[in-house]
């Protein structure tokens, strides 16, 4: 129940380019597959600060780094990023960051969760149990302009105001409290199927999407990883959703290039000068790897490196 196989391993170590000795934070630590690797590289004297949302994933981190002094576990979200770095790096430069969103294998695999449509369970969703509504207790009162907005926005889902419509009148019978339920009733509405996806996908990641406030923990999670980088330091983040992915994309961009305003003028004054650089292009899973682990078919990973000291507001 606790495997779960890392996606681009060896592209992360790629881009962050990490050097023996060095500090490095591991956002979201899920299994414990890329803090393993970049150990490797790290040596005897390099260090990982790690973190996660879910309990079950720290336990999981304890058994499996227990006698490993270069790991130090934190159950907190990437939000909380800063406050965890500032109280537990004891005076260390970070190197390095690295954000694998969406969520693991076990979480999905194991029905008593709630992530996943294809397993009964009691419909969760939260990447912590003990914080915050649950999707079924959420499910019972949202209302139905406000389901139909998450499951389009956060879903892209085209039928959405038909699978709102769905569930509101569902409830009115009974509540859904259980991942199987939703799932059918989804499919239900849904008239058409994408080949390939099943009719559910799409709302189950819109309710997980908004119950865990992904988009939000990660727009705070890449404000504070930019002030947490030293000059040269790099940040790594792995996507799986569009949203997400563009996010990224956008905030890398906005402090890598020179104000529109300007760039015409034939000296760009220092407070103007971009603060990161992107590395490279993104990259994706290769075909041996999706083979090897379909998870990995959707993963976009993008990495930009610190220039200049934090001065003035964020973006």
């Amino acid at each position: 129940m606790d495997e779960h196989i890392p996606v681009l391993v060896e592209e992360v170590l790629d881009v962050l380019a990490p050097s023996a000795g060095a500090f490095y934070v591991d956002a979201t630590f899920g299994r414990g597959g890329h803090t393993a690797r970049l150990l490797e590289v790290l040596g005897s004297e390099g260090s990982i600060l790690a973190l996660d949302r879910d309990p079950q994933a720290i336990a999981a981190g304890q058994r499996r780094f227990k006698n490993d002094k270069r790991v130090e576990l934190v159950q907190a979200a990437i939000a909380d990023l800063y406050r965890v770095v500032q109280d537990h790096a004891c005076g260390r430069c970070v190197q390095g960051i690295l954000f694998d969103l969406g969520v693991s294998s076990p979480q999905l695999d194991n029905g008593e969760r709630g992530f996943s449509f294809g397993k009964d369970g009691p419909l969760d969703m939260r990447m912590d149990p003990t914080h915050g509504e649950s999707a079924a207790q959420w499910l019972e009162h949202v209302g139905l302009r406000e389901l139909h907005t998450v499951i389009a926005e956060l879903g892209e889902e085209r039928f959405a105001r038909r699978i709102a419509q769905f569930i509101v009148s569902a409830r009115e019978h009974h509540p859904i409290v259980r991942t199987l339920e939703l799932a059918t009733l989804v499919q239900r509405a849904v008239p058409t199927r994408e080949l390939g996806k099943n009719s559910a996908t799409r709302t189950f990641q819109a309710i997980r999407m908004f119950i865990n406030d992904e988009l939000g923990q990660l727009s705070a999670g890449l404000n504070a990883a930019y002030s947490l980088l030293v000059p040269g330091a790099r940040l790594a983040v792995i996507s799986f959703h569009s949203l997400e992915d563009r996010m990224v994309k956008q905030f890398i961009r906005a402090y890598s290039t020179v104000d529109p305003m300007l760039a015409g003028l034939p000296v760009i004054p220092p407070e103007a000068q971009p603060v990161m650089r992107e590395i490279g292009r993104k990259r994706r899973a290769s075909l041996i790897e999706i083979q090897r682990n379909p998870r990995a078919r959707s993963a976009v990973l993008r990495c930009a490196e610190r220039l200049a000291p934090f001065a003035g507001k964020l973006r």
